[in-house]
């Protein structure tokens, strides 16, 4: 694959985690005081049970103290019940995350395509499905009453941010961008400086990506997820000790743009924020070269381990499937826990 060039000052990001890692590199015995934290983030699940069982086993081996596993959206093919029961049954078969932050993602709202589960039946949208409906589900599921909310890992702030509208309801010409309501995004900002006043780093967890981030967000196909993405780059972008982990490309993480660096204008904060692609448990996906995608061959299921140190946040990109590090970056916090 012919790679783009990353990201200059103009564009706002630099790519942080380029170094492949053996999983003796990954963690050399002895040299270091263990982290304060550790926890997993997987994404795009859609239905993969089996590789989502897969990616359940390899993390109680490689992180059997994890403080908990951050799934950042597309828990279901499509939205269904009965699709979010198969998820519970899996974590309830275990291993079971100690703590679980769960992000909506846009195959959430897929039921509305749907005249039954086994007929397609896009011309006739929604198909007697209500946009409330869509979210009760969610929320049931993941055992609470809005999109966004705040979990602690192991005291490390976890917040899991998301849509509040699905737009196909309310524009027939929009289907997966972003809306945040500005409840969202008032509680967002509040926590975001909350934490800051604590000298705690804070891991923000949403399903889709940032524009000019990591891979796949400068193809035409990841561009424009958001509705508010300036409000939404201006709140983080203040911040040098926000950690932000997005799905939805399904994009590899062994490409060179996996983690990157955002700096947003006019913040102040010219060190800007880590921006980390968190790989996807059911198929992957790179660039085309033409400006789309093409699926990554074989078997995939790829995501990642976080460790957070007094001083630094290391952040660790795993194969599952082939039980192997892919590669890390170690990214120095502003300061001291």
């Amino acid at each position: 694959m012919r790679r783009r060039t990353l990201i200059t000052a103009t564009a706002g990001a630099v790519a942080l985690g380029t170094t492949t890692t053996t999983a003796a590199a990954a963690r050399p015995p002895g040299r270091e005081p263990a982290p304060l934290c550790v926890f997993n983030v997987i994404s795009d699940i859609q239905g993969d049970l089996a590789d989502l069982t897969v990616a359940l086993e390899d993390i109680a081996t490689t992180a059997p103290h994890s403080s908990g596993l951050a799934v950042a959206g597309d828990i279901t093919p499509r939205g269904y019940d009965f699709e979010y029961a198969a998820v519970a049954r899996v974590l309830e078969r275990g291993p079971r995350p100690r703590e679980v932050a769960w992000a909506i993602g846009n195959h959430e709202f897929y039921v509305p395509k749907y005249a039954d589960p086994r007929t397609l039946s896009l011309s006739t949208w929604p198909n007697g499905t209500t946009e409330d409906s869509l979210f009760r589900s969610f929320h049931r599921f993941a055992g609470r009453g809005t999109v966004y909310a705040e979990t602690s890992f192991g005291g490390i702030p976890v917040l899991t941010i998301g849509t509040e509208r699905y737009m196909h309801y309310h524009d027939s010409a929009l289907w997966d961008k972003v809306w945040l309501s500005e409840s969202q995004l008032r509680w967002l900002e509040e926590r975001l400086r909350y934490w800051s006043r604590r000298r705690k780093p804070v891991m923000v967890i949403s399903h889709h990506p940032l524009p000019d981030t990591v891979s796949g967000t400068r193809n035409k196909l990841y561009s424009h997820d958001y509705v508010q993405a300036d409000v939404l780059l201006g709140l983080l972008g203040r911040h040098r000790d926000v950690f932000f982990f997005s799905g939805h490309t399904h994009w590899n993480l062994a490409l060179s743009d996996w983690c990157v660096r955002r700096v947003v204008p006019g913040t102040a904060n010219l060190e800007g924020f880590p921006v980390i692609n968190t790989g996807a448990v059911q198929t992957g996906f790179t660039d085309d070269g033409r400006g789309g995608e093409t699926t990554v061959p074989g078997v995939f299921n790829q995501g990642l381990q976080v460790e957070v140190h007094r001083e630094r946040v290391v952040i660790r990109a795993r194969d599952f499937a082939a039980g192997k590090w892919l590669k890390q970056v170690s990214i120095p916090l502003g300061t001291r826990i």
